[in-house]
């Protein structure tokens, strides 16, 4: 009977994995790992003297006939020794037997998985396995093996990570809300001493308007008393332009009572934008927040876009207005922006206007009803705010970077307006926030805010 032909063993090659730091997002690949294959028609004996030689290597990966079979580790093939008559065995039979005799369950990843989430998957494996090693496909038919240790070690590095970089973040977080309210309290002084002066404006128009038309009145009087006007007040008269100025003192005082009106709205919008929110929330009228927003943004605005209201009958919502306001007004200016960009208004000039509708955005709310998870409880109800705009919209690749910036798993992200509001509405009001957006049609984002 011919002898069966046993490949030479090739020793253990150990990689030392990516030279670059630890992140968040390290992959499993760019650890330390030890590649060592071998056929399972090899014996024992001849595993134990690399096992000897390389005290680190966590097992070996078995072959048949050049395709994956499994894999036993170091601490499997100790159990085996010590067995009743598990020596002789080990001696005498190759590695396809005593493998199925040590068979465990392998844990086998793909090298580009997450080490946090290659950590949840060693975590979830029964006691008797925590200590087994990984088994990592780098290619095809290409194994490495990852000691659990060395996972330990990383994991325990990235958890530091996050920890170091959610405390810098609540840190950043906190100077940020400190500067919020030191803004907002500067900017409710100087809008307090801009309402002083409008008020003494606002206050006198109406004396002015009845004091100058008092005058007008007497000089008519006079001139219909004295037909014979002498030529020094007739002089006068032409010097200072007196029939245009009759005709235009009265447009004067309505123009100055119009611009002071709308200072004083303007102000007042600005005041309530900066409101400093206190420890509990409080009933809030939306669309006086929405209308303060709009005015503070009509300077964006440059009349190219039309701003479409459509409001519905909305309670009092208790909320936080400051942090609210914070919200409508990321998500308007991303709207806004997304019009005001030069090639978009471009597309828009070169469409025929007849059939085209213009740049606009479009705010509709309401009351509304969505059916609770829970079938024994009521039907909630809610406020539902939605800002859409006829934009460019957003790519797929955009709006999943934006929709991983909603969830907790990235936290450690770079904090963005969007994901802050996502926050601000989930966290702090227990609302909902969700986007749509189709390319070439536009962006719809819809606030759901809880009737208590």
């Amino acid at each position: 009977m011919p002898q069966e032909f046993n490949p030479p063993i090739l020793p253990p090659v150990l990689s030392r994995g990516s030279d670059r730091d630890l992140s968040v997002e390290s992959v499993i690949a760019e650890l330390p790992t030890y590649h060592f294959q071998v056929e399972i028609s090899c014996s024992g004996v001849e595993v134990a003297h690399f096992l000897e030689k390389y005290p680190l290597l966590p097992g070996v990966i078995l072959l048949e006939q050049g395709e994956f079979m499994g894999m036993i580790s170091r601490r499997r093939l100790l159990e085996f020794l010590i067995r009743p008559h598990g020596q002789e065995l080990f001696n005498q039979e190759t590695l396809g037997v005593l493998y199925s005799y040590a068979r465990t369950a392998i844990l086998q990843l793909s090298g580009t998985t997450p080490i946090l989430t290659a950590m949840q998957h060693t975590l979830r494996r029964s006691p008797e396995f925590l200590a087994e090693p990984v088994v990592i496909e780098t290619a095809v038919n290409t194994y490495r093996l990852l000691d659990i240790h060395d996972l330990n070690i990383a994991a325990w590095q990235i958890q530091g990570i996050k920890t170091q970089l959610r405390h810098e973040r609540n840190q950043a977080q906190m100077i940020q809300n400190d500067k919020m309210a030191r803004l907002g309290r500067l900017v409710d002084g100087v809008a307090h001493e801009i309402l002083d002066p409008v008020g003494f404006i606002w206050g006198n128009l109406t004396y002015i308007s009845n004091y100058s038309q008092g005058l007008l009145k007497l000089i008519a009087e006079y001139e219909k008393e004295l037909p014979q006007i002498s030529q020094e007040i007739t002089q006068i008269k032409q010097e200072i332009e007196f029939d245009f100025l009759e005709e235009d003192l009265a447009k004067v005082i309505t123009s100055i009572r119009t611009g002071a009106e709308r200072l004083k709205k303007l102000v007042s919008g600005l005041q309530n934008f900066c409101y400093i929110d206190e420890i509990y929330p409080k009933p809030t009228d939306l669309h006086a927040c929405l209308d303060s927003i709009i005015l503070l943004m009509k300077s964006r605005l440059k009349g190219e876009i039309k701003i479409i209201k459509n409001y519905g009958q909305l309670p009092p919502i208790n909320c936080f207005m400051g942090q609210l306001n914070q919200v409508l007004m990321n998500i308007l200016s991303q709207a806004i922006d997304a019009l005001i960009n030069k090639s978009v208004r471009q597309d828009f000039s070169q469409l025929d206007p007849n059939t085209v509708t213009k740049p606009q955005v479009k705010i509709t709310t309401k009351v509304i009803s969505l059916e609770p998870t829970d079938e024994n409880l009521p039907d909630s109800r809610w406020v539902s705010l939605c800002i859409a705009d006829n934009g460019p919209g957003m790519s797929p690749e955009l709006q999943q970077e934006i929709r991983e910036s909603f969830s907790l798993e990235k936290w450690a992200d770079k904090e963005t307006s969007l994901s802050m509001s996502y926050r601000i509405i989930s966290a702090r009001h227990g609302g909902k926030l969700n986007f749509r957006s189709q390319p070439g049609i536009g962006t719809e984002f819809e606030i759901l805010l809880p009737l208590v």
